[in-house]
């Protein structure tokens, strides 16, 4: 029995929704989405909120990741979704290059030229060790932080690297001296 799946998807003033098919087309504010529905489920628009409804029981386990992915397309739409990455180490450091791309000095021989997709926007901060990633699709913002995170990943020894802005580390113990 799906919980989510279930939950009304609430539709702010300013936004539209559209059926195609199995796609579901939402424009807002921000911007217009297209998220693709998975076979057996349909949506469904009743004064002012969108309802996910499965066909048949077969379709269980997709029913609350349509609803879920219906509710990120409206949520993104609205107020659009960030995510925020600290940079940890002595010269280690992130600048932007024109609009589109972000130069990152993480302790190897050459910088790390990143190219940003369409629809990311990225802001550093002054000190250059904070960057926020924003956009509209939850998936593309969180697969863009990823891929930076990846540049440099947390030392377990050293936590120096590119991390998520409150990702708690465990420090490991190095090696202990000869007794």
């Amino acid at each position: 029995m799906s919980r989510i799946g279930k939950k009304p998807i609430v539709v702010p003033k300013g936004v539209t929704v559209k059926f195609e098919g199995n796609t579901v087309a939402v424009q807002g504010p921000k911007g217009k989405l297209e998220t693709s529905l998975p076979e057996g489920i349909k949506m469904e628009q009743k004064d002012g909120h969108l309802l996910a409804i499965r066909e048949n029981d077969s379709q269980a386990a997709v029913h609350g990741l349509a609803r879920a992915l219906v509710n990120n397309a409206v949520e993104g739409v609205t107020r659009g979704w960030t995510k925020e990455l600290e940079i940890v180490g002595i010269g280690y450091r992130a600048e932007m290059k024109g609009k589109g791309m972000v130069v990152f000095t993480l302790g190897y021989s050459h910088p790390i030229e990143y190219p940003l997709p369409s629809g990311i926007e990225v802001a550093v901060d002054p000190k250059q060790t904070k960057l926020s990633v924003s956009g509209i699709d939850r998936q593309k913002v969180g697969q863009v932080s990823a891929e930076m995170r990846s540049l440099r990943p947390p030392d377990p020894y050293k936590n120096k690297g590119v991390r998520y802005a409150g990702e708690r580390l465990k420090k490991k113990v190095g090696k202990t001296g000869a007794k």
